[in-house]
């Protein structure tokens, strides 16, 4: 299988404090490569190492199967777009502007690819409006048009959702397997909003405390997440002492459901619940979320 990224034993640390531990994690060419973790696991960090902003500390990545020591890994990088953190744009500017801006930096010899550029991301129809007056999910997809400025194949997104309003949401997402569908781009997108990712990606990266604790498929995954029943109930607390004195596994979805895994014997359980004066008002039989399978994989706690 080709690769775009491959990092082997990759450690950044700042003084005492170590961001990445040893991490090794494989991007195939067209994959959309969801990479999940929780807030300060390292996702920015790894990101911000390929990008060239910052040196690893210990270990090696490649890009296209060059090491990043290698002298043509400056040619290599120029086949990767990247949208770190917050969209590099300017304000003052309107959306052509901002694409004229990056084809100089780029040393590009011409704009002709610019009004292509801005339809492919929707803001063909702009004109003269500076950046400053357009809605989040614009800038995000403008900064996402200066980061395909200079044709990549590999684009990285760090949070690209994050705080949108679901309209752009959604508008990103198409934009993403647009890109993904009809470009043949490779992408690499970071999100905490998982049932979003779920919609993308073909496959996932799991990092906590720096380390890739699992690389999947989506197929794979879809495979992986069991089957649980939920239950709806008027106490919660009463239905989980009833689950741990049967021996069932769990998990806790708000304070009136819980997820119950497992072979459940639903005539036992509901007589249990009746005993301990707690009512069922539903059940019903689901599958594993993203959610739900990334808690079990690193434990919960903290937020993605």
């Amino acid at each position: 299988m080709e690769y775009c990224l491959e990092t082997q034993g990759l450690c950044k640390q700042y003084r005492h404090f170590k961001a990445l531990q040893g991490l090794s994690m494989h991007i195939p060419k067209g994959a959309i490569y969801g990479f999940v973790g929780k807030n300060g696991a390292g996702k920015t960090t790894l990101i911000r190492l390929i990008c060239g902003l910052q040196e690893p500390s210990a270990g090696t990545y490649s890009l296209y199967g060059v090491p990043y020591t290698d002298p043509g890994i400056g040619k290599a990088r120029r086949r990767m777009g990247a949208v770190v953190e917050t969209p590099s744009i300017y304000l003052d500017m309107s959306a052509e502007e901002n694409l004229k801006e990056q084809y100089r930096v780029l040393g590009m010899p011409s704009f002709e690819g610019i009004p292509e550029l801005l339809a492919l991301v929707g803001l063909a129809g702009t004109g003269k409006k500076k950046a400053g007056n357009f809605s989040l999910g614009m800038r995000q997809r403008l900064g996402i048009a200066v980061a395909l400025c200079g044709d990549p194949d590999f684009l990285v997104l760090d949070e690209p959702a994050n705080g949108l309003d679901p309209q752009g949401i959604v508008e990103i997402r198409e934009l993403i397997l647009k890109l993904n569908r009809e470009q043949q781009i490779t992408v690499l997108i970071s999100s905490h909003i998982l049932d979003e990712l779920s919609r993308l990606a073909t496959h996932y990266g799991f990092i906590d405390a720096g380390r890739i604790v699992k690389e999947i498929s989506a197929q794979d995954l879809e495979a992986a997440c069991r089957k649980c029943v939920r239950l709806k109930v008027s106490d919660v607390k009463v239905l989980c002492r009833v689950l741990d004195n049967m021996g069932l596994e769990y998990s806790v979805a708000s304070e009136e459901e819980a997820d119950i895994y497992g072979q459940v014997g639903v005539t036992a359980l509901a007589m249990a619940l009746s005993r301990e004066g707690c009512e069922v008002y539903s059940m019903q039989e689901r599958d594993e979320g993203l959610e739900n399978y990334y808690i079990r994989l690193v434990g919960g706690g903290s937020h993605v």
